[in-house]
């Protein structure tokens, strides 16, 4: 993978990276599509990292699709399919990680301990093997996108990540791979995430700047569906995740909820130009 992604720079090409868990779906695609449209040559990896599961978690039972996702990729053109194994990606005996502090633990990294550890591990490993000129990623990871453009800016990183919009289901649910868990009634509670969201988004756009009384709205909503459990709803700015006292500036909307077993995630960015 490193001498086929030397020999694209080498020749002065762009050379954009999807990192993905496979599993993909048109969230996935649109990443692909947008480094395409960008890049001169496009390369995918498919690798379920372990390091960023918790012992609880769900990484046995997580959804593989190795065949199906290489059919995808190859239908929309990619280049280069890089799919390493456990022991290629973390030899026996690694010591190292990469650990962005503070940013790690909060909102998603305060109720999954470790887990930015392991993305940021990851995705430096990957950044290294493929040394993109672009990385894509998408907008409903937004904690994510926040510790990985620290983890750019403070390693000097020369790769530039792109941030795509998040891309829903007809009903407005979030793309998710972790979506085929659902039961179908689980299907429809899950929609209460998205409706907590444009709830908050409306009293903004209303004139609403507390994000106090803003966040009370979005919990309010999630509170009227037995079928789904709050993790959080936070308020915050979208590069520090520092909560925010009012939304006058723009904030990151964010929030987490169990339906069932299943820990969805999904986010708004409330704009200075609200009212």
């Amino acid at each position: 993978m490193k001498a086929a992604c030397r020999q694209v720079t080498r020749a002065g090409k762009t050379l954009g990276l999807v990192p993905t868990m496979g599993a993909l779906h048109e969230g996935h695609l649109s990443l692909v599509r947008a480094s395409k449209s960008r890049c001169d040559t496009t390369a995918v990896s498919i690798f379920v990292n372990p390091l960023q599961f918790g012992p609880t978690e769900d990484l046995d039972k997580y959804p593989r699709s190795l065949e199906r996702d290489t059919r995808l990729l190859e239908e929309l053109g990619v280049d280069w399919l890089f799919v390493p194994s456990v022991d290629e990606m973390y030899p026996r005996g690694a010591k190292t990680y990469v650990l962005v502090e503070e940013l790690s633990d909060k909102l998603d990294g305060a109720s999954r301990p470790g887990h930015f550890r392991g993305v940021a591990t990851v995705v430096a490993k990957l950044f290294e093997i493929v040394r993109p000129d672009y990385a894509f990623f998408g907008q409903k990871d937004a904690v994510q996108v926040a510790v990985l453009r620290k983890m750019v800016s403070d390693l000097n990183l020369g790769v530039e990540l792109v941030v795509c919009p998040i891309v829903r289901e007809q009903d407005g649910l979030a793309m998710s791979s972790r979506n085929a868990y659902l039961t179908p009634q689980q299907r429809q509670q899950a929609l209460v995430l998205r409706r907590s969201l444009m709830r908050v988004e409306a009293a903004a756009d209303a004139g609403e700047r507390d994000t106090t009384k803003l966040i009370q709205i979005g919990k309010q909503v999630i509170a009227e569906e037995p079928g789904a459990r709050l993790d959080y709803c936070a308020i915050v700015d979208p590069e520090t995740l520092d909560p925010v006292a009012d939304v006058s500036r723009g904030a990151l909307v964010a929030v987490a909820a169990y339906v069932g077993a299943t820990r969805l995630i999904d986010n708004i960015l409330l704009t200075s130009a609200s009212r």
